[in-house]
């Protein structure tokens, strides 16, 4: 009998197979992307950590079962951003620490003013991001609505819409005495309520 060969099976046309899954594999999957803060960091310098007076710090703490801790107190964070408020405008200060457009209690055991009120933000490692992102928002809405205040007594307008304006501002126009002049409006505003919010917690003295 004949010796039979063995069917051999035609490979040729594999290698664009292969090329085709991996093209829909590569269109398909979905590639996780890290979320994040936008943040505006300062720049290093040598000076020493300055000791804070315990009343012009503003502790906030996430517990790792997300509970919020204002002041070493629960606190609901609908209700963080009136507490902060309260805060920063407090204007407890006298002499050269005196805050002349504060309007708050100007209790002498909260802060003394705007610039030497510091918001200390400290979470857990176990903290829902979410959570950990509707407290900063809270604390953040605090210092905007101050400046709106005082943008609308200054200026007539508010701190919002000067930041907007700023940012629609047509950029071959930023030498322009209008703009330099919009720059000015929006860091008065900012000087009157700086944003002194920080994640690493300062050294408390009594």
């Amino acid at each position: 009998m004949a010796k039979r060969n063995a069917p051999e099976v035609n490979a040729g046309s594999m290698a664009d197979i292969a090329f085709l899954l991996l093209i829909f594999f590569l269109v398909t999957t979905t590639i996780e992307t890290d979320t994040g803060i936008l943040r505006k960091l300062s720049k290093p310098n040598d000076t020493p950590a300055v000791s804070i007076p315990e009343r012009n710090i503003y502790q906030v703490i996430v517990t790792s079962d997300n509970q919020i801790m204002v002041e070493g107190s629960p606190m609901e964070i609908e209700d963080i951003t009136t507490s902060a408020i309260a805060f920063l405008d407090n204007g407890g200060g006298s002499g050269n620490r005196t805050c002349n457009y504060c309007q708050g209690e100007r209790n002498p055991k909260s802060s003394d003013n705007p610039d030497k009120a510091v918001i200390s933000l400290v979470s857990d490692r176990q903290t829902d991001y979410k959570t950990y992102l509707t407290v900063t928002d809270q604390l953040i809405k605090a210092y905007n609505h101050l400046r709106d205040r005082e943008a609308l007594r200054l200026f007539n307008t508010s701190y919002k819409a000067l930041k907007l304006e700023r940012q629609n501002w047509p950029q071959n126009d930023l030498n322009s005495p209008e703009f330099l002049e919009l720059k000015r409006k929006i860091e008065l505003v900012e000087d009157l309520f700086p944003g002194k919010l920080s994640e690493a917690e300062p050294v408390k003295i009594e």
